[in-house]
């Protein structure tokens, strides 16, 4: 709730603090590779890949998503 939000917001230095969406386990999954990958060259690779991946699927969806407008 709001309270738990304003905790989040009002955190001092010295306690960082990574949220997601609930139902976000993806994403924390690709957040932790992340900083994983900051120490690993093949998961800072992957994770690379993987959002070149996903950056690709968006553009071809915009272009087909034009494609069918009147």
């Amino acid at each position: 709730g709001c309270g738990s939000e304003l905790s989040i917001l009002q955190m001092p230095n010295g306690f960082p603090v990574a949220t997601v969406a609930q139902n976000g386990a993806k994403n924390a999954g690709i957040f932790a590779a992340q900083i994983l990958g900051t120490h690993d060259e093949t998961i800072s690779k992957n994770i690379i890949d993987f959002k070149e991946e996903l950056a690709r699927k968006v553009i071809e969806t915009a272009v087909e998503v034009e494609d069918t407008q009147f």
